[in-house]
């Protein structure tokens, strides 16, 4: 990826486009990632309303074992959203490209549950718990970040909300007693939100593909897309730390 573009997406000042550019990107990614995690643990571990369900019959019915997991799966993506808040609030202070930091270590989970979904063997049911709790890690960190930097707008992992603001939209721009500037705003923020679910779609589908073409070394590329996003910022920011300290010492 291009270092200017790469710095355009993650500086500090935001732009609805930046905002839109970077979201379709992660939407991308996590459709990919939600897609080939479910070839591994068979189940989708961004959809946290239907993990929440999962726990509720696992109690009713006795499955304790099955409880127990589902819960450290809703665990870990709370944590990863907790952990991303803390690491964009710490960069937030420190550098300019606040969430660069944050994509790397994206780039680092998505790394480990490759390595994880690669030891995936029959009957060894911890590593395969573990892979599902990594990708949940993932997930929730994501989702996390996308939502901090687009205030709220734009959520990559979250379809179900996505669809229901369509529907919401939908409504607004079909309304009868709806002004023509409401109507333009519905109409645009509708595109923004079909542009989302459609590049998630479409990351699934190639996720799934590629996985069934490669396996899990299909998790590597899209690391490495993250990572080379993330290094152009990391590295001024570093070169402006390093400066400061020079700067500091001197004085």
């Amino acid at each position: 990826m291009p270092a200017r573009l790469a710095r355009h997406l993650l500086r500090h000042h935001r732009t609805p486009a930046a905002n839109l550019q970077l979201g379709g990107m992660l939407a991308w990614i996590a459709g990919a990632a939600n897609a080939s995690g479910f070839l591994v643990v068979h189940q989708y571990t961004s959809h946290m309303t239907g993990m929440v369900s999962s726990l509720a019959d696992a109690l009713a019915l006795g499955q304790l074992s099955l409880a127990s997991s589902t819960l450290i799966s809703i665990a870990c993506f709370v944590l990863g959203s907790a952990c991303c808040a803390l690491c964009v609030q710490w960069a937030r202070r420190r550098v300019r490209h606040e969430y660069a930091l944050a994509l790397l270590i994206q780039a680092v989970l998505m790394l480990l549950f490759g390595l994880l979904a690669g030891r995936v063997a029959p009957g060894v049911s911890l590593t395969l718990h573990m892979t599902a709790w990594s990708l949940c890690l993932m997930m929730g960190w994501q989702n996390a970040m996308i939502t901090k930097l687009s205030h709220a707008e734009i959520r990559t992992t979250h379809v179900t909300g996505l669809l229901t603001d369509i529907g919401i939209g939908l409504g607004r721009w079909l309304g009868p007693a709806q002004d023509r500037l409401t109507r333009r705003r519905a109409r645009r923020k509708l595109a923004v939100q079909a542009a989302i679910v459609g590049l998630f779609f479409i990351g699934g589908l190639c996720g799934a593909w590629t996985f069934q073409w490669v396996g899990v070394v299909a998790s590597v590329p899209l690391a490495l897309l993250l990572i080379a996003m993330a290094l152009a910022p990391l590295w001024d920011d570093w070169r402006a730390w390093h400066r400061w300290q020079r700067m500091h010492r001197v004085n």
